[in-house]
């Protein structure tokens, strides 16, 4: 007999979060055209250099987490006409604020700045968004909302099929001139801020015709279906919000916990070299491969999936492959296609999280169900092992910078002729659930710097995972120049094996 409750609690959950949210009101902003962001500032500092380069863009790595923080404040000051900004996940933490008031300010300035953030992404961000949203020059829009804010969870049992559906995107753009793309998010853990887990990653900045493409792509999502006004989607908020956000971020910057933030900016010479076209930059043909935006309501041909521009960019490898992904779970399709390049003489290496440094489990077990297979097929497997979050920066830590307690880079490198950089891992919730963005850059000496990982840097910060003569996985590590051998995967309890075995026969590798 059905409990009397049961009925009460569905439908209340249906009264809560079912039911499809109404149209997103929209107002017509588009990208600031190439032609008048070469009116600005930066604009006439990049266009000799872009001029030298026809059909080229420029690239410029940002590894190192200092950097790549400094590297978007400073853009967001120097920009004179539009910041356009779309990010997955927003922290409402010390990098997350500052950050977040740098739009402020430079709204103030007189900036048409564009916030697009995938909802997922901004649990306890509501006020603030709310607030920021007030100021004339600002709007804010949120990627597949949910209508029940707190808890958020509702909405993945009551509308599962589009809320599983997220904007992983993540660029930074401004004045149609200078764009960064790649792996991170905006939180502590992200720029090396925090002491938790602490994210080993990789973003670039673009400058040249590329800058249009993404500039492009962000209207296309700014104006999809799945974007909404903040204003639509969450209570309003008091006039007054704008001036406590303010306060909040001048807090910060007083704290000593920010201090080196604080000093990485105003230290950092990013911007000066860039605006005195002493910025050493990479040019190279750089193609953007991304989501069409009907992605997030699950109606996108396949012409219009990263995945299959990426095929039609990269053809078939020849030599090698490198593939750097955090959360790899290649399912049995994509260990056939793997097997199939090995078979032809390709040769295949990845690297992926070790279970002590993922941040995300079950993903793990999505990817330990195959790893025999991918061995049997003569691929090298390393994973990354949890490392210390207070090791510094060192150039020999190859493309992927300072070394974290986690690995978050999504690259991959074939033939030692191009690259791919982005957002996309290899897993099955990035090539069919999630949108995604990323540049494949035809550059050798930037793929060849990845190849080069896996020959140094790598093996000595990872576990090799092999097989022995009885087909059992072991794994070698070398610390002090030994090298260890561990008959069980490392740092893990045979409670956490059993639980990796159970997650890996349960069939949710679709959602992984």
């Amino acid at each position: 007999m059905m409990p009397r409750w049961l009925p009460t609690i569905c439908l209340s959950l249906l009264l809560l979060g079912g039911g499809a949210l109404a149209p997103p009101i929209k107002t017509n902003s588009i990208a600031l055209s190439a032609a008048a962001g070469q009116a600005t500032r930066l604009g006439q500092a990049l266009a000799p250099r872009v001029a030298e380069h026809p059909g080229k863009s420029g690239i410029h790595a940002l590894a190192d987490p200092h950097d790549a923080f400094a590297a978007r404040v400073l853009l967001a000051r120097t920009a004179e006409r539009t910041l356009d900004i779309q990010y997955y996940i927003w922290r409402r933490d010390m990098t997350g604020t500052l950050l977040l008031e740098e739009l402020h300010k430079a709204a103030d300035r007189g900036v048409r700045v564009r916030l697009l953030l995938d909802d997922n992404g901004t649990s306890g961000r509501d006020a603030e968004l709310a607030a920021l949203a007030l100021h004339p020059r600002i709007e804010v829009r949120l990627f597949n909302p949910f209508k029940v804010r707190s808890p958020k969870w509702l909405g993945f049992i009551t509308d599962f099929s589009r809320a599983n559906r997220r904007m992983h995107n993540k660029s930074f753009t401004a004045d149609s001139q200078a764009s960064i793309v790649g792996g991170r998010n905006i939180g502590d853990e992200y720029f090396g801020a925090t002491e938790g887990v602490l994210f080993a990653d990789l973003d670039v900045l673009a400058v040249g015709p590329i800058v249009a493409e993404v500039a492009l792509d962000f209207d296309r999502y700014w104006a999809s279906e799945s974007s909404y006004p903040v204003e639509q989607i969450v209570p309003a908020v008091p006039e007054t919000s704008l001036t406590q956000l303010e306060e909040a971020a001048s807090l910060i910057e007083t704290d000593a916990a920010a201090r080196s933030y604080v000093e990485a900016v105003a230290e950092s010479e990013f911007i000066s070299l860039l605006l005195a076209q002493a910025l050493p930059l990479e040019w190279a043909h750089t193609r953007i491969v991304s989501d069409d935006p009907a992605k997030g309501l699950g109606d996108t041909p396949e012409e219009g999936r990263l995945t299959y521009q990426l095929r039609q960019i990269l053809g078939e490898p020849q030599k090698a492959v490198v593939l750097v992904s955090p959360y790899f779970v290649p399912t049995a399709v994509g260990v056939d296609a793997f097997a199939a390049l090995a078979e032809q003489g390709v040769d295949v290496q990845i690297l992926t999280n070790s279970f002590d440094a993922t941040d995300v489990a079950v993903v793990h077990a999505g990817y330990a169900k195959r790893r025999k297979d991918l061995l049997k097929a003569g691929i090298r497997l390393f994973e990354l092992r949890r490392l210390s979050p207070q090791i510094e920066h060192d150039e020999k830590a190859g493309p992927f910078g300072s070394s974290g307690s986690s690995l978050h880079a999504k690259t991959f490198a074939v033939d030692g002729e191009r690259m791919f950089v982005g957002s996309f891992n290899f897993d099955p919730r990035s090539a069919n659930l999630n949108t995604e963005l990323g540049f494949v850059i035809d550059s050798p000496t930037l793929a060849r710097a990845v190849h080069q990982a896996f020959e140094e840097a790598i093996p000595a910060s990872s576990y090799q995972v092999q097989l022995d003569d009885n087909g059992r996985l072991y794994w070698t590590e070398t610390v002090g120049g030994q090298l260890i051998r561990h008959d069980k995967e490392p740092n893990t309890t045979v409670f956490q094996r059993g639980g990796l075995w159970f997650l890996s026969i349960l069939p949710i590798e679709w959602l992984l």
